[in-house]
This record gives C-alpha cells, sequence and structure tokens, in this order.
C-alpha cells in the first residue's frame, strides 16, 4: 500500500460567540474565489477518536432510535471508524482574507478538529435530488436548512 500524507490546513475554533475556521497562512491564495459561495463542504478529523480501538470498531449498536440494532460503520456517521475522517457541509457567513478565518453558521466539529480540505458546495455536483435511504431515517430533513430546526434528540441513543 502507498504511504498516504494528510497534513491540516486549518482548525475548527468554537467559542461563545461563534465558530470559524482558522487557516494555516501559507493556504491564504486558497481563499480567492470562495467568497461567492455560501457553503462548502469541510472534511475535518475526528481526532478524538485517532486511535487503535476507534480504528478497529466495524460495527456499532445503532446510535439511531428508530434504526435497525447493528450497524456497520459504513452505515453510521460515527467518528469510530477506520480512518476518523468527516465531512460536513457548513454555511459560510464570512470570509476574513487578511487573517485567513472563515466564519461558519455551524459545523458538528469540536474544537480543535483539524481541517484537512475546503471544497465549495456546488449543487449540480453535490447534491441529489432524490437521495435514496432507508425508512428508518426517511423523515429527517432533506436539507441542511431544514435541519436546524429537527428534533436530532430524538433520533439518537445517546
Amino acid at each position: 500500500m502507498e504511504k498516504m500524507t494528510v497534513k491540516p490546513v486549518g482548525k475548527i475554533v468554537k467559542n461563545q460567540s461563534e465558530t470559524h475556521i482558522v487557516l494555516n497562512r501559507s493556504y491564504l491564495p486558497a481563499l480567492e474565489g470562495l467568497e461567492s459561495f455560501g457553503y462548502l463542504q469541510v472534511f475535518w478529523w475526528f481526532s478524538g477518536c485517532d486511535n487503535e480501538a476507534s480504528r478497529t470498531k466495524l460495527s456499532v449498536k445503532s446510535p439511531y432510535t428508530h434504526g435497525p440494532a447493528l450497524l456497520g460503520t459504513f452505515a453510521t456517521r460515527s467518528p469510530e471508524r477506520p480512518n476518523p475522517l468527516a465531512l460536513s457541509c457548513a454555511q459560510v457567513t464570512y470570509i476574513d482574507k487578511e487573517n485567513a478565518v472563515i466564519g461558519l453558521a455551524y459545523i458538528d466539529a469540536d474544537n480543535d478538529s483539524p481541517v484537512l480540505d475546503i471544497k465549495p458546495y456546488i449543487p449540480s455536483l453535490d447534491r441529489v435530488e432524490a437521495p435514496i435511504v432507508p425508512q428508518w431515517c426517511s423523515h429527517w430533513p432533506k436539507s441542511c436548512e431544514k435541519s436546524g430546526d429537527f428534533d436530532w434528540k430524538s433520533e439518537f441513543n445517546f
């Protein structure tokens, strides 16, 4: 197997007033043209689950209240997986090119989570008009915009 090298481009910063990505300054040129996009695909690392036990977990007791009793890791968004890689769609609230900061409305990453890459959300490439999902989660919101008002606490077993 080829050796892969992945280096963070920045990190998630969450505080009481806002959430944002702070990029390493060497990636400042990569922000050019991003200001016209309203949403991003943020690839980040579940750093809290980067250990042998989490990386070898291939099935889990269902975290979903309406889901089957047992699910394979690839059928969940669990942070415990062979490579603790995460992908989140996030709304951009501002871009500060001078300080290499991207403001976000929300992201489901922990504070200080390493950001591995950022891509613009492009509906013609990223949106599925009629997604196919299991019956147990078919009642979930169909968009990020509607997810904020959804009662997610009643959907999980934790």
